[in-house]
């Protein structure tokens, strides 16, 4: 077994600098972040107070601008876009129904196992 090395105890001109160094080098990788964004492609919870005490801070205005984007994301995306962003939404972008045409009525036969149909309908009623 190797033997154990002893450390040599540090006095308090090494520990200073190593603290300073260790200080510096926090520092130089440090960024203060000051401009903060909501995501407004996230759900908004919003955590209520007491349903019995009246919260003064709640009282005031609503932030129009705010209010605006979260309602424009419950919007359908026809309704937020003038044009299909992708291809999945160019399939269902037009929803005007197709003109029926005379070939695509057929009439009815009325066989044994079917001509029971209208009596049950004017019964249903």
């Amino acid at each position: 077994m190797a033997r154990p090395v002893e450390k040599i105890p540090k006095d308090a001109v090494q520990q200073l600098a190593i603290e300073r160094e260790t200080i510096r080098k926090e520092r130089r990788s440090q960024k203060l972040y000051t401009n903060f964004n909501i995501n407004f492609r996230t759900k908004f919870h919003c955590i209520t107070g007491k349903p019995n005490v009246r919260d003064v801070d709640m009282e005031g205005e609503e932030d129009q601008h705010l209010s605006r984007i979260l309602r424009r994301n419950i919007l359908e995306p026809k309704m937020k876009y003038t044009m299909p962003q992708t291809e999945a939404q160019e399939i269902g972008w037009i929803t005007t129904p197709l003109p029926l045409e005379k070939t695509w009525k057929t009439n009815k036969l009325l066989t044994d196992s079917v001509g029971f149909e209208p009596q049950f309908r004017s019964l249903a009623l």
